[in-house]
């Protein structure tokens, strides 16, 4: 039975690697994916999947009007796996569109992401997979300052930590830190009292 799996985790712990190494595992079978990764991600360019230690590849852009189920179910034929990756940038649709993916056609899907914001709300895409995921999985790394697991991402502006802005804003180590949940709050005390604002 297909199932749609969840795994996120903070900055920096190996999603995009995990689904580049996913997929070429599925090929080296010769069997066949489809991936998928959000257009909000232009660092590399959109369409793009990039990991930190430099490997990439080409998926299908996901935009808000783009219907998921629309484009498998016109590649179906001896489609292995959906890959999805930035998947905390989806919307509910695109997430209801992969669970019937999974129970319509019967292929897996393994959607790939962050969890929380840097105000530690949940994404949208983040919400409904982890309500509606048959299997979820934490992939962890460690805090920016010390060794614990980091659960948290704390954006970074000016060398200091931040708690208002758009929710959304694309970036990598220059602008956010994976932390536990002991320093992002610390941190994010200190900011506040530096810059005289009410905690």
């Amino acid at each position: 039975m297909a199932q749609l799996y969840f795994r996120y985790g903070a900055m920096n712990s190996g999603k995009s690697i995990e689904i580049l190494k996913v997929a070429h595992n599925y090929e080296e079978q010769n069997k066949k994916v489809l991936l998928f990764t959000s257009a909000v991600d232009d660092r590399d360019s959109v369409g793009v999947i990039s990991s930190r230690i430099g490997l990439k590849r080409e998926a299908i852009p996901i935009e808000e009007e783009t219907d998921l189920y629309e484009k498998v179910y016109a590649l179906k034929d001896h489609l292995a796996c959906v890959l999805v990756d930035e998947s905390q940038f989806l919307k509910k649709n695109h997430v209801l569109q992969l669970t019937r993916i999974v129970d319509d056609l019967n292929i897996p899907v393994m959607a790939f992401g962050l969890k929380n914001d840097f105000r530690n709300e949940l994404f949208e895409g983040s919400k409904y997979l982890l309500l509606l995921a048959d299997k979820i999985e934490e992939m962890k790394t460690i805090c920016w300052f010390c060794h614990k697991k980091a659960i948290m991402n704390m954006r970074m502006q000016d060398g200091k930590p931040v708690s208002t802005g758009d929710q959304i804003m694309v970036g990598g180590n220059e602008a956010y830190y994976p932390v536990c949940r002991k320093h992002y709050y610390m941190s994010m005390k200190e900011s506040k009292e530096e810059r005289g604002e009410n905690l």
